[in-house]
């Protein structure tokens, strides 16, 4: 019970999170573009990358904070499915090159977000 209070802990703060930076993006932005969830998968790449490293390959920490961080938290804030929603909304609107952008710009800026925090946590 107490991992599962974990993974909501973490969750109800990743999913708040979220509504928060895609609320900001389309106000910031504009809505012609999932400039939100496009923000949220590349910064949750960055974080579980960079915090997966700490905790496997720096430091000692209580289990339950990768279920807060890792499940919880990441998984409330990363938004894949809103992506494939979003993604295909797009190419049904018959904005096929906007859908292809978002595509790219998720997959390589993802990785891009991964391998930087993997790197930066191996470097402290």
């Amino acid at each position: 019970m107490v991992k599962l209070f974990a993974v909501a802990l973490g969750g109800s703060v990743g999913a708040a999170t979220r509504y928060l930076v895609s609320t900001w993006a389309a106000e910031r932005f504009g809505s012609d573009f999932p400039y939100g969830t496009l923000v949220v998968n590349v910064v949750g790449c960055f974080i579980i990358g960079a915090f997966l490293v700490l905790v496997t390959e720096r430091a000692i920490v209580n289990p339950y904070w990768r279920l807060i961080v890792a499940v919880g938290f990441l998984g409330g804030l990363t938004t894949f499915s809103s992506f494939g929603y979003e993604t295909l909304k797009l190419i049904e609107d018959s904005q096929l090159q906007w859908a292809a952008y978002n595509v790219m710009a998720n997959l390589f800026l993802g990785f891009l977000a991964t391998w930087l925090g993997m790197t930066a946590a191996r470097a402290i």
